[in-house]
């Protein structure tokens, strides 16, 4: 009789990894919408939650949760880092492990996303510096003048979008950039309805 299969045969060991931090008050269209795009186009996605537990509420009182802490997966290296926005922002800025983990995944030239005011968290880190990027309006007075005025902005392996209105838009960038343009293109159609 065959072993029953487990997550880690089914999953392709090729399948890009990706980290999304969650703190409590996270915009959950800015974390929903991209997790869901990449985990439909294959990606394997850790979500983490800042706190000691599991359980995050977001902004507008949704509660989710949350694969790990992020203590527990702070050593395992991830080809993506993914920061959602929204209220949460202050509490991701104030923690010395996401600077850390930002940095680090910076210097390896591993894969950074962030969407709405999470930009911020990253300028934190220096992730910014040359680097051309956006954000939420909300946050441009603090960031550098490299920002631009659009939707989603690629610049080498570091991705920035707007806002709630853009989470698609990012969740589609990340599954082109991570896996490919085709399946970008796939997962798309195939929500399009």
């Amino acid at each position: 009789m065959l072993p029953k299969p487990t997550v880690d045969t089914i999953v392709d060991m090729a399948s890009p990894t990706v980290l999304a931090l969650l703190a409590e008050g996270f915009e959950e269209l800015e974390f929903v919408a991209p997790v869901d795009l990449l985990r439909r186009a294959g990606a394997v996605v850790t979500s983490a939650a800042l706190g000691e537990t599991i359980h995050v509420t977001g902004r507008s009182g949704i509660t989710v949760h949350a694969d790990a802490t992020l203590g527990s997966v702070l050593s395992r290296a991830f080809d993506c880092i993914f920061v959602p926005g929204g209220p949460a922002v202050a509490r991701l800025r104030e923690d010395a492990r996401v600077r850390s983990l930002l940095r680090s995944q910076n210097d390896r030239r591993g894969w950074i996303a962030a969407i709405c005011a999470a930009p911020l968290v990253l300028h934190d880190a220096g992730v910014l510096t040359g680097r051309r990027h956006t954000a939420h309006f909300s946050a441009v007075r603090e960031l550098p003048s490299t920002l631009q005025d659009k939707r989603v902005v690629v610049d080498g392996r570091l991705i920035t979008s707007r806002g709630a209105g853009t989470a698609y838009d990012l969740g589609l960038a990340l599954v082109e950039q991570l896996i490919s343009k085709e399946k970008a293109a796939e997962i798309a159609a195939s929500v399009a309805g």
